[in-house]
């Protein structure tokens, strides 16, 4: 697993990379004239914003050391809750034989089923799978919380102190509790949380792009929160202790990232959290580009109610690690609103000839080209270079679901829990990229109105050379989106829980 593997940090590296960063946003705003005053204004909050992201990056992964507690001896009784809401039999069964051979003496495995409040025609499978298997099986009578509620509801009905969470399709290793149970000699370890793997990663370019973007986040990025006491909870692999939970009232149940909200309220409280940088279960990427785009529209939805409702710099019972990284990690969903409106800029010139700053393209390029080498670089050296430029494209081109995050945040929508179908929908996803071909055919188009205003020049070039990168950026994210046009559509609800 290159992505967890060790790695000897370049502390001058990653200065140099935040060097060229705060170069690159310095002539931006001090060097140049500037052109459209309301498109300098814009350029500038951008560049506030990639400089926050870069900064909080290499202070994330910058090399430190933390003491931990670990003993082997360690072994009170744990529950393991496996979460279901309609999930194939198959895959839950799976999951169910794993934890039943986890290696440990005192652990109870809890079906925990919401297929009943979910309205799923197989929930009954759930309790027959329990009967069959000789182990416990939760049906939820009442609605509400989604998998939070879920939890929530098994924690009232169950005693052990220590609680396992596994999503159904993500299948232990059986040396899972004995990797990370020892941690929580630690009384005041809240909880403990391992990578998210998926094993059906090379299956297509949706589970491909998928995992690639994961890597980096599991790999380098909650590495390095680890040393600084800011990992989060992730939903899935993770035990936590249940006073530590209780003391905050349970699960978060109003917010669709649940865990993420949760863990905050948690850090607040004083406790410290773990990450165990081994793969100890082994889960399912989304099949389809539905269902990866509803699981990204939920996370980005999510952290972005935290960014607007709890705004980690200004919580008082967190450490100054713990701001930064809270805000970095809950913001990074607003790379949407600035991707969106870089990308816009050369549509602007071409169209109204109306650009931010009036700067040679030569001129441009000696800065920000050695800003970007540094960057990427810096990505792929403390990533064990395991980040991928189809990650880079998933993660730029999904800006569109980033925008109607935010939108819906900012006019006070709701938006009900979208569990992730664990098996591909068979449809024509192409609609969802509508704004990355629109995009590409008002680039063509104003290629043309530029030409014919001012011929082949050499601003109508730079314009040009901008709107190529992102179109090639985004080309990768549109032909994962139009692979399985097929045969039979699934609505965008089906999968979608308003409790």
């Amino acid at each position: 697993m290159n992505f967890l593997a060790s790695i000897k940090a370049n502390r001058l590296l990653m200065l140099l990379t935040f060097g060229f960063a705060l170069l690159y946003f310095y002539s931006t705003l001090f060097f140049f004239k500037i052109g459209n005053i309301y498109l300098f204004i814009l350029l500038a909050l951008g560049g506030v914003y990639h400089l926050f992201q870069v900064f909080a990056y290499i202070y994330g992964v910058w090399p430190r050391k933390r003491e931990l507690e670990f003993d082997e001896k360690f072994e009170p009784p744990i529950a393991v809750f496996i979460t279901v809401c309609g999930e194939p039999k198959e895959i839950v069964e799976e999951t169910v034989i794993a934890a039943l051979a986890m290696e440990y003496k005192k652990h109870r495995i809890y079906l925990l089923n919401d297929g009943l409040v979910a309205k799923r025609p197989n929930w009954q499978e759930c309790e027959d799978l329990a009967v069959q298997y000789g182990i416990t099986c939760i049906t939820r009578k009442v609605p509400g919380g989604a998998k939070a509620g879920n939890i929530n509801n098994a924690i009232r009905e169950t005693k052990e102190k220590f609680f396992v969470v596994f999503d159904a399709d993500h299948v232990p290793h059986s040396d899972f509790l004995k990797q990370m149970v020892g941690y929580f000699v630690d009384k005041k370890v809240a909880f403990v949380q391992s990578p998210q793997y998926y094993k059906n990663h090379e299956m297509n370019l949706v589970t491909s792009g998928s995992w690639e973007q994961q890597a980096l986040f599991f790999g380098a990025i909650m590495k390095g929160k680890n040393q600084t006491n800011t990992a989060f909870m992730c939903g899935t692999n993770m035990i936590l202790r249940r006073s530590a939970i209780l003391e905050i009232g349970g699960m978060v149940e109003t917010n669709i990232a649940e865990d993420f909200l949760s863990s905050l309220l948690i850090h607040e409280k004083g406790y410290k959290s773990v990450y165990v940088p081994k793969v100890l279960a082994e889960g399912l990427a989304p099949e389809d580009f539905l269902s990866y785009y509803k699981q990204q529209f939920r996370w980005a939805r999510g952290s972005l109610e935290i960014v607007f409702g709890y705004n980690p710099f200004f919580r008082k019972g967190l450490t100054l690690n713990q701001k930064i990284q809270y805000l970095a990690s809950a913001s990074y969903y607003v790379s949407g609103a600035v991707v969106a409106m870089n990308a816009a800029l050369p549509l602007l010139y071409f169209f109204a000839g109306i650009e931010p700053l009036a700067v040679g393209t030569m001129t441009l390029a000696l800065i920000f080209l050695p800003y970007m080498f540094f960057v990427l670089y810096n990505l792929q050296l403390t990533s064990n270079f395991s980040y991928t430029f189809r990650a880079l494209c998933f993660s730029l081109s999904s800006f569109p679901l980033h925008l109607q995050a935010i939108w819906q945040i900012l006019t006070g929508k709701k938006s009900g829990f979208a569990v992730t179908s664990k098996t591909a929908l068979k449809g024509n996803y192409s609609y969802l990229v509508t704004p990355h071909l629109v995009y590409i055919a008002l680039v063509v188009f104003g290629v043309g109105v530029a030409f014919v205003r001012e011929g082949l020049s050499p601003a109508l070039l730079s314009n040009l050379t901008w709107a190529g990168i992102y179109i090639a950026i985004f080309l990768p994210f549109i032909n994962a989106a139009t692979q399985n046009a097929a045969l039979e559509e699934e609505t965008p609800n089906d999968y979608i829980r308003n409790d």
